[in-house]
């Protein structure tokens, strides 16, 4: 399937691990033009040699997303290099566990700043380019706590689903314009993020990471804990002119775990 994408400009945020790297090396697979971003310089620069290796055009930016004031430098760089961006991933690192309760003000801003200020304020600075152009794709990973908030992930379900009301409210509003703006939200995808979930939960519990990932394992219908490949391709998908009718949506990549309707 041609997924349409030779060509197009994206931008991936968090990039430089975990699921934004699969995302960024899935669409330069399919000929996007893709620019990542990441705080770790070795990290980045590791996944755009990657990317490179295997004939893809990549521009690895290092950029704190919880830095407002790097995002209009960064956008107008990528914007020299490759042009408009056409297809924005708003991937955002994670918060880590912690209750809902007893969280301090400053821990709650930093985070929000990190996790939904800036992407609609990157999302914000694209939307003109997409708007000149009658074309552009907007997703947003979140997580499965955003349908079933997850235990001891109070930040994270709380900010996360800040931005599927959002992102739901956007989709309205773009439609018309051949915007499409949909939110990703992954279950147990075997990232290192979910290693160190485990891994607390095992010291809360007493009980050895293996035993945990067992247990969340035999949990999900499909058996196993999802591949960042899995959850990349959904993601091209998406971005792809095949999706051109599927906005407003929350998309579950989750190996069937969730019980919800």
């Amino acid at each position: 399937m041609d997924l349409g994408l030779k060509g197009r400009v994206a931008l991936v945020t968090a990039a430089s691990g975990g699921l934004g790297a699969a995302i960024a090396a899935e669409l330069a697979a399919e000929g996007a033009r893709v620019a990542i971003s990441g705080t770790n310089p070795e990290k980045l620069e590791a996944i755009a040699g990657a990317i490179r290796s295997r004939g893809g055009v990549v521009l690895p930016l290092v950029w704190d997303l919880a830095d407002l004031g790097r995002i209009e430098p960064a956008i107008a760089e990528i914007e020299a290099a490759f042009g408009p961006i056409e297809i924005l991933v708003n991937n955002t690192g994670g918060p880590p566990p912690s209750p809902a309760a007893g969280q301090s003000q400053e821990v709650w801003r930093r985070h929000f700043e990190a996790m939904v200020l800036s992407v609609l304020a990157i999302t914000d600075r694209v939307l003109p380019g997409m708007k000149a152009a009658g074309w552009g794709r907007i997703i947003t990973c979140t997580s499965s706590g955003v349908i079933a908030p997850i235990p001891n992930l109070g930040i994270s379900n709380t900010l996360r689903a800040a931005l599927v009301g959002w992102s739901k409210t956007l989709s309205r509003e773009l439609a018309r314009d051949g915007i499409t703006a949909n939110i990703l939200a992954p279950g147990r995808i075997l990232t290192d993020r979910v290693r160190a979930i485990d891994a607390n939960q095992a010291r809360r519990e007493g009980r050895t990471p293996e035993e945990v990932a067992a247990a969340s394992a035999a949990a999900i219908p499909a058996g196993r804990y999802g591949d960042p490949a899995e959850f990349a391709a959904a993601a091209a998908f998406l971005a792809s002119t095949r999706a051109s009718y599927i906005t407003g949506s929350t998309i579950r990549v989750d190996g069937g775990a969730l019980p919800n309707v």
